[in-house]
């Protein structure tokens, strides 16, 4: 499957080179390959909306959306009618309730989704937005394995070259390159300051918002401590930066979403406060944090944390979990107030609510 034309622009890519190891593995096990270009499908659909987010300083997540419009989506569509696949099966460590062949489905049942038994390898985060009907038919063969017992049975089978492959890491569309200069190739730089958040001087200036994330360091000459991103403001065209990479104002425990994806259904609300108490993971690799869920009038989830979080990141994804169970996932559109503008420390092993906090939820319901 290719969705990105290496053609357009210069760089290092690994398409051809997985091509390659494509073809080695077909060939080793007698089956055929079957070639399929996205690139215009990924460009519209995700590389579009990437590109305007960014310029508006929001950092979204392409896995997510790739694996939503393009993998679970264009691709299933194409294996369904054009190679009248029943099923699809990828290599995501994930599991389901159908089981890893479908050995468990049920027709007129919606599909859950739940976390690999690898607990460093689960792919939920990333799966958070697959549409229910291509999930229905997907099957996760690697979900009830950990990941050295699967080297081990490519290793048997003669697979060992891609067995010893090192895992590919980062935005499948940049790959190797740095992505400051990567992005600069298809947005336009838009300069601006960068204003220390304490006594409001020029620190530095930046190229565009699209360099950089909330919680990024940023290289700063002349100055003896590390500079964070804050935030990005978007009337000034400034970026406000603390010193310092855990800085009070980089954590806040309360987040508000946009409309939630639920995977399997809504889960239950509490029918008298309308609460969910649930987890919740902001980064893929992050521990699970524990969280209350309100779903207000607007279909928004106003999220309180019950420690904080650093650098929550608007644009970006947090998923929800009910045990193993990964209930569903939203866009964050709004994050704090931070610790610094509470007048707090950040104390992780120490939640505690707020006066504050609590009428930002309150209005939030409305």
């Amino acid at each position: 499957m290719k969705n990105w034309d290496i053609k357009d622009e210069t760089g290092i890519c690994q398409t051809e080179e997985d091509y390659e190891d494509a073809q080695w593995v077909c060939k080793k096990l007698d089956i055929p390959l079957v070639e399929v270009n996205f690139v215009k499908e990924y460009w519209n659909n995700i590389f579009s909306y990437l590109t305007e987010q960014y310029e508006n300083g929001y950092t979204p997540n392409p896995d997510i959306l790739c694996n939503k419009y393009i993998k679970f989506d264009h691709f299933f569509n194409f294996a369904c009618n054009k190679l009248q696949a029943d099923a699809i099966a990828t290599g995501h460590y994930v599991r389901t309730s159908f089981g890893s062949y479908l050995e468990h489905f049920k027709p007129d049942t919606n599909v859950s989704l739940f976390q690999a038994r690898d607990a460093e390898k689960d792919q939920t985060f990333f799966l958070c937005q697959v549409p229910q009907q291509a999930l229905r038919y997907s099957m996760f063969p690697l979900g009830e394995y950990l990941k050295k017992d699967v080297k081990q049975i490519a290793w048997k089978a003669g697979l060992d070259k891609v067995a010893l492959k090192r895992e590919s890491r980062g935005i499948c569309f940049v790959g190797k390159r740095n992505f400051q200069n990567f992005i600069s190739k298809y947005i336009s730089d838009k300069p601006g300051d960068f204003v220390d958040l304490d006594d409001g001087r020029v620190v530095g200036k930046h190229m565009g918002f699209h360099h950089w994330t909330i919680g990024q360091n940023i290289k700063i000459s002349g100055f003896p401590a590390a500079y964070y991103v804050y935030k990005k403001d978007i009337n000034t065209n400034n970026i406000i930066v603390v010193k310092g990479t855990h800085n009070s104002a980089l954590y806040s425990e309360l987040i508000i979403t946009e409309t939630p994806y639920w995977i399997s259904s809504e889960p239950e609300f509490n029918s008298f406060s309308r609460l969910l108490n649930c987890d919740l993971r902001f980064q893929h690799r992050d521990p699970l944090v524990s969280c209350t869920v309100h779903k207000n009038l607007k279909n928004q989830l106003i999220i309180q944390l019950s420690q904080p979080l650093r650098a929550i990141t608007e644009g970006q994804f947090v998923t929800l979990y009910n045990g193993e169970e990964c209930l569903g996932s939203a866009v964050i559109s709004y994050c704090g107030p931070s610790y610094y503008s509470l007048n707090q420390e950040v104390k992780m092993d120490h939640y505690r609510g707020n006066n504050e906090t609590q009428k930002r939820i309150a209005d939030a319901s409305i």
